[in-house]
């Protein structure tokens, strides 16, 4: 899967190695938790020639600078910081990496998105990811694209473009599956400015190669239609996305906060 993600064109590999609280957290919810261990940092790493691998860490705890040392002792090119609730967590997981690889902040608390200005400028950073199925629930929404339609990324998106760093957020699906289909979420995305998105598990398709890269390859033609949309054509999607939203939330039990 390594070797043919790096195959194609602007692709970025994530290892995941995010335990901490994870399971409790996301109990009933049907998202995935990765089971990588450090040593998968190398071997994904040697697969690749032209992708840049992002290593996913704990949230910041004592045993953190041990953590970074050894992702980037396997290879790493980039760490997220996740589940952060106050700036001085960034400062102080930006200060461990000291440099050595830029640092991504995954916003998917309250706490983070409130005190974004606080933290945005912290050095170091390099992109503001937001992670919509924590952030969600953090705001004690129903639908994980709540916070879309609500305007909250539009702010986050403003800072962090005016700060000179990366935005990116949240999942999209194949064009014509999910809840919100995957090229209503790509229009989002376009709007806002967004440089990343990580791709939905239906994308790997049991492993078959032909039918992953014709899906990306459907996505990018998407990309490239949404892009040259006229600015009216652009604002009526918007309307109509966050109505399909709402519409979605209203229809969803809202999910429960674990203490």
């Amino acid at each position: 899967m390594a070797r043919r993600c790096d195959g194609l064109d602007c692709m970025r590999l994530l290892v995941d190695l995010e335990q901490m609280g994870k399971a409790e957290r996301q109990a009933g919810r049907n998202t995935f938790i990765s089971t990588h261990t450090v040593s998968d940092v190398g071997i994904v790493k040697r697969q690749l020639r032209q992708s840049k691998l992002m290593v996913r860490l704990n949230p910041v705890h004592a045993g953190s600078l041990l953590e970074v040392n050894a992702a980037l002792d396997e290879g790493a090119d980039m760490l997220m910081v996740p589940m952060f609730i106050s700036p001085t967590e960034v400062r102080h997981f930006c200060a461990l990496v000291a440099g050595r690889v830029p640092v991504v902040a995954l916003l998917e608390t309250k706490g983070a998105l409130t005190t974004l200005q606080q933290w945005v400028a912290t050095p170091g950073l390099s992109e503001v990811f937001v992670g919509l199925n924590d952030l969600h629930v953090s705001l004690g929404m129903r639908f994980m694209f709540e916070p879309l339609a609500v305007g909250l990324l539009d702010e986050v998106a403003h800072v962090t473009h005016a700060h000179g760093l990366r935005f990116g957020f949240g999942g999209v699906a194949r064009v014509g599956e999910g809840l919100l289909p995957g090229e209503d979420v790509l229009a989002e995305h376009v709007r806002l400015g967004s440089q990343a998105v990580i791709l939905s598990r239906t994308f790997h398709n049991g492993g078959n190669d032909d039918g992953m890269n014709a899906a990306i390859a459907r996505l990018r033609q998407e990309q490239y239609r949404l892009a040259r949309r006229p600015a009216a054509e652009a604002e009526a999607d918007r309307i109509r996305i966050a109505q399909v939203i709402q519409q979605v939330a209203g229809q969803t039990a809202r999910p429960k906060v674990n203490a």
